[in-house]
């Protein structure tokens, strides 16, 4: 016993954690965004929402609000990674149970015969006999070289990993709730356009058909009219089909029936508000803020601490055990004072004739932490790559947004001085029916292009990784959905 104690005080001083300790990886990083100078300068820094604002608020419209919440809560894809990270959870936990002492209670009652050459000279009946024992067993692995805390911290970091994942779907699930619905609102107001535009011909078709059946109209024109209305019409039952697709796209993210939310959301409502300057931050921050960077990085981590793992295969294993029970060879005197029992053992597992197994198996530690270390690297750099692609997005679409704007403006007007001049006699039909075509193509790509100005401020936050918020879905919530 003296000697053990000795020993495992010796090993609590002496004790290392071999292999490599996780140091982040440095990574030369530009210190701003090249792409920030192309955002609209019109907003002042104090009226710049930043990428820790609320970016459904700054989007102002609490259907899309509600969606996102609710997808947040009650997404598949969410409970299957929630799913990931408790599991992640419940190893880490059971990991760290392997640092402490393992317990066990034993008993045992036996019917027992000797054979003859076991008793020489005994009768047969007198090598009859019970045993009973019963204990309470200990064994405690002596954490020499770290092999079960560099565990307990490959388990900690694959827990991180999984939490990181969790919420980098988030963001993502979030932003493809945002990109669907702006999707939805862009196209119910093509859809408006178009429907408008045709009652604009179908009242010129009246018109013109008035004249022809008055004398002083052509079936030409009467034709042409009727060609470019059903021209205009045709374009509808598309729209129509991909509205439809957007509800149902909506209520799946959500959790629902495809045809859950077709009630709710028919009704045309407004394309959100732009908001009026995004801040995207720095670089730097891009790489703090971004979970998928945090979980290439948990990896790599645990990856490294996996290296010490295998590493301390080529030392020795010393464990402690020890039992404190009773025997004897009949029950009634099994707790007595003269059946007690104890041993108190030190075991030592070494195999060092199996290095080259063991070196084999931290070539392969290495070799996984070297890819982890790419895969890290190659992260960051496609989380710069989508930041930047859709800084220029963001800024392009809305100086395109403007100039289809101004036109669509301009070709409504210049449809209605068209109209104006046909039915006092001053132009022909030909000059109305191209000023509505033309009216149709800018209104129409107007509505599109702001649907496009309006989903790039979203693809700029899902690069942020910002605005949206980042917890746990309630369990509670997502039950009472099953």
């Amino acid at each position: 016993m003296r000697f053990a104690t000795m020993l495992l005080a010796t090993a609590l001083v002496t004790a290392c954690a071999v292999g490599p300790d996780h140091v982040r990886p440095s990574m030369a990083v530009p210190a701003t965004f090249s792409s920030v100078s192309a955002l609209p300068p019109q907003a002042t820094a104090a009226e710049a929402p930043t990428i820790d604002d609320a970016f459904l608020q700054g989007l102002g419209d609490p259907q899309l609000t509600l969606l996102v919440d609710e997808a947040l809560q009650a997404n598949h894809d969410l409970r299957i990674a929630l799913a990931r990270y408790d599991r992640a959870n419940a190893l880490l936990r059971g990991a760290r149970f392997d640092a402490l002492p393992a317990i066990t209670a034993q008993a045992e009652a036996a019917d027992v015969r000797r054979s003859a050459d076991q008793a020489p000279g005994t009768a047969r009946g007198a090598r009859d006999g019970e045993q009973w024992s019963a204990g309470i067993v200990a064994g405690w692995e002596l954490d020499l070289f770290g092999r079960v805390r560099r565990g307990i911290e490959a388990g900690r970091a694959e827990t991180a990993a999984s939490a990181a994942d969790l919420r980098a779907l988030q963001v993502a699930i979030a932003g493809e709730v945002a990109r669907t619905y702006v999707d939805l609102r862009g196209t119910q107001e093509r859809l408006r356009v178009a429907r408008a535009n045709r009652d604009n011909q179908q009242r010129t078709l009246v018109l013109v058909q008035a004249r022809l059946d008055a004398g002083a109209g052509t079936d030409f024109d009467t034709a042409r009219a009727r060609a470019q209305l059903d021209t205009t019409a045709s374009r509808i039952p598309a729209l129509d089909a991909r509205q439809q697709v957007a509800m149902h796209r909506l209520a799946v993210l959500v959790g629902r029936d495809p045809t859950a939310l077709v009630d709710a959301l028919a009704a045309q409502a407004p394309l959100p508000a732009l908001p009026p300057r995004i801040d995207a931050g720095t670089p730097g921050e891009l790489l703090r803020d971004r979970p998928d960077i945090a979980a290439a990085e948990a990896r790599l981590h645990a990856a490294t601490a996996r290296i010490g793992v295998a590493t301390t295969d080529l030392y020795p294993r010393f464990t402690l055990g020890g039992l404190v029970g009773s025997q004897a060879i009949a029950g009634n005197a099994l707790f007595e004072r003269d059946s007690e029992t104890r041993i108190v053992a030190l075991g030592i597992d070494w195999s060092f004739l199996d290095a080259g197994r063991v070196r084999a198996r931290i070539a392969a530690a290495n070799a996984d932490a070297e890819g982890e270390l790419a895969r890290y690297q190659q992260v960051v750099l496609l989380a710069l790559e989508e930041t930047e692609n859709a800084l220029v997005g963001h800024s392009r679409a809305r100086v395109e947004d403007a100039h289809l704007e101004r036109a669509a403006l301009d070709a409504a007007q210049a449809a209605r001085l068209a109209r104006t001049r046909f039915e006092a006699g001053a132009s022909g039909l030909l000059e109305v029916l191209d000023a509505e075509r033309v009216q149709l193509q800018a209104q129409d790509a107007f509505a599109e292009g702001r649907t496009r100005s309006v989903a790039s401020a979203v693809a700029l936050y899902k690069a942020l990784a910002g605005g949206w918020p980042q917890v746990l879905p309630e369990r509670e919530r997502i039950a009472g959905r099953r």
